[in-house]
Order: structure tokens, then C-alpha cells, then sequence
């Protein structure tokens, strides 16, 4: 049984006991966090998707915060002499995938 979840703009198909990453939610670690906007839900021959899903829900427990791998942000005009160098390391909670309620 799996389901497509979204959340922070993104879409992730996710199975009971996968470890995800997604954007941060602002969530405690050892909590639990429901996702209610679930676009698709198939279980072995039934599938469902839009109006049908739209009453499921998938449990996960929350297992802490994080950054990502630092990206470099690196500007520079040729021939000017303007260099400007900048790094960004994005927040993520990581969570695990507890129950498909659909």
C-alpha cells in the first residue's frame, strides 16, 4: 500500500515505514503530524485519486530537524571586478511513515 502526499509544494509517494525529507513543518521531534492533503492512495487492485482520496490520511512521527548540504551562490560580472560569493543550506524535518488511513 503506498500513497502520494503533498506538502511544501512537493509530492512524494510514500509506503508505511519510509523515512522521508521534506520541507520544514515547525513540529517537535517525537510528535506526531497527520497529513491530510493525500492525492492518491493505491492498496494492491484499488486505486484511488482526487475525490475518492480526498478522505484519507497518512501518520507520521517526527524524527527531528536539520539542514541540508550547503549550496554555493556565486555572482560575478566579466570585466567589472564584482565578485559576490554566498552559500544557502536549506531546513528540512525528517519524519517516518507510521500509517495509510485510507
Amino acid at each position: 500500500m503506498y500513497a502520494i502526499i503533498e506538502t511544501g509544494g512537493k509530492q512524494y509517494k510514500v509506503a508505511e515505514g519510509d523515512i522521508i525529507t521534506v520541507e520544514k513543518l515547525g513540529v517537535e521531534a517525537d510528535s506526531k503530524y497527520t497529513f491530510d492533503k493525500v492525492l492518491a492512495v493505491c492498496d494492491g487492485d484499488s486505486f484511488k485519486f482526487g475525490a475518492d482520496a480526498s478522505a484519507a490520511t497518512v501518520e507520521a512521527t517526527v524524527m527531528g530537524d536539520g539542514k541540508a548540504k550547503k549550496v554555493i551562490v556565486y555572482k560575478y560580472k566579466p570585466k567589472k571586478g564584482f565578485h559576490k560569493k554566498n552559500g544557502h543550506r536549506q531546513p528540512f524535518t525528517q519524519l517516518k511513515i507510521e500509517k495509510i488511513n485510507g
